[in-house]
């Protein structure tokens, strides 16, 4: 890999670092140390820290549990999933309207504890259809799912991933459950999740950081990267999960980061020095 980054003093100027988590600072349960101390380094040096991640399976109780588990010592006020963004936009803007939700038993008791009405899939209609990363899917839930959008339901989907890195290689992601119900209803759903506004929108409401203040790191060129260049916000790009050299090379302007590493070890050392 041949990249020619900026200087990492335009890096320091910035007060909110924003982590993916598979594939950026673990890899299914097996923690980066280097991430582990870069992460240490960012907030002894008084930055602010958000743990982002388009996965919805998990509830922000369970990455909680993981992210202290594997030693990056989190509150959860510095936890956001792409299923918290979702159930933002249908709270406020789609009040009392009833789901049918293709998602893991997680996610929706997360809907409903925000007071979501939920649908067995069995009714006649939906008002909304939402599908994400389900580790539970079945072909009823497709079909249910493809039925009642066939019958006006509204479609939403909390994220684009197409794959989950794991430590034995990809699981089909929630991308890959919308484009069967794309195939099969010709409905295109909208998402949310990186690399939408919205949750830029959110992260700013949230923390109370502008734009300018903020910067991604990740390890997708089409959310993580594409998140902050098509949105204003400063974008790291580590090849420690999905993308490889190749796709660095062929990405499309709007998906280009701002800088590129290996993995955080090297940002970490090039910022703060080796050990």
């Amino acid at each position: 890999m041949n990249v020619k980054n900026p200087p990492v003093s335009n890096l320091k100027e910035k007060r909110l670092f924003i982590f993916d988590m598979d594939g950026t600072i673990y890899l299914g349960s097996r923690p980066f140390p280097f991430a582990v101390r870069l992460i240490d380094h960012l907030r002894k040096s008084g930055k602010k820290v958000l743990f982002f991640t388009n996965n919805a399976s998990h509830s922000p109780k369970v990455y909680l549990e993981r992210l202290t588990r594997l030693g990056f010592a989190p509150s959860k006020e510095e936890i956001l999933t792409s299923g918290d963004v979702t159930i933002a936009y249908i709270t406020r803007h789609l009040p009392g309207k009833s789901v049918y939700l293709v998602g893991t038993p997680e996610l929706e008791q997360q809907f409903a504890e925000n007071g979501i009405p939920l649908l067995t899939g069995t009714e006649e209609r939906a008002d909304i259809v939402v599908t994400s990363f389900d580790t539970t899917l079945t072909y009823e839930k497709l079909n249910n799912a493809c039925r009642l959008i066939r019958g006006g339901a509204r479609y939403l989907s909390t994220h684009p991933d197409l794959n989950c890195p794991t430590e034995t290689g990809f699981l089909p992601d929630s991308g890959a459950i919308s484009a069967f119900v794309t195939a099969s209803t010709g409905v295109t759903p909208a998402y949310f999740g990186k690399p939408y506004a919205q949750t830029v929108d959110m992260i700013c409401e949230v923390t109370g950081f502008s734009k300018e203040e903020m910067c991604f790191l990740g390890d997708r060129l089409y959310t993580d990267i594409a998140i902050g260049k098509q949105n204003g916000v400063t974008s790291v790009l580590v090849l420690s999960g999905e993308t490889q050299p190749a796709d660095l090379a062929a990405a499309p302007e709007e998906q280009t980061p701002d800088f590129v590493f290996p993995s955080l070890k090297e940002l970490d050392e090039e910022w703060f020095g080796s050990l």
